[in-house]
């Protein structure tokens, strides 16, 4: 069985991903079926009326969930499928997506999302929700350079 990952190679797996570098998300806690993804909020992650763009949430709740179920399945994961649903719109300085393990077998993992805006000042606000299916593959996972 291959070793569960950790958080610094978590954090290199992320960093290997070209579009996770281009939003610019970090793995911010990982491990024990959780892992918590942040995407600080810049203009080019907006939408017409100014909000986060619903594909950038989409995009931090399918990584999210990825990394969580990644943390019991082990590195060698794939989204499976998921659906998110939109609360209320997104704006502040950062995202927060918040994903854990809700049940596992030895090959798939169903994951919760959590995704939360946090403004400047005052409490972070919840923006939406998702629930996944991460599999786990054959195909071993090729380890960035350290």
């Amino acid at each position: 069985m291959t070793a569960l990952p950790d958080l610094d190679l978590a954090r290199k797996v992320l960093a290997a991903q070209p579009f996770s570098v281009l939003v610019g998300a970090e793995i911010s806690a990982y491990g024990d079926g959780a892992a918590t993804l942040v995407i600080p909020i810049r203009p080019e992650l907006g939408q017409q009326f100014g909000y986060v763009h619903g594909g950038v949430l989409a995009y931090a709740a399918d990584n999210a969930l990825t990394y969580a179920a990644g943390s019991v399945l082990g590195p060698n994961v794939l989204t499976g499928g998921f659906s998110i649903t939109y609360l209320r719109p997104a704006a502040g300085v950062r995202l927060r997506a918040e994903a854990r393990v809700t049940g596992a077998t030895r090959r798939q993992a169903v994951c919760h999302c959590e995704i939360y805006a946090e403004p400047e000042h005052g409490e972070p606000v919840l923006v939406a929700a998702a629930q996944g299916t991460t599999r786990a593959v054959e195909r071993e996972l090729t380890t960035p350079a350290s």
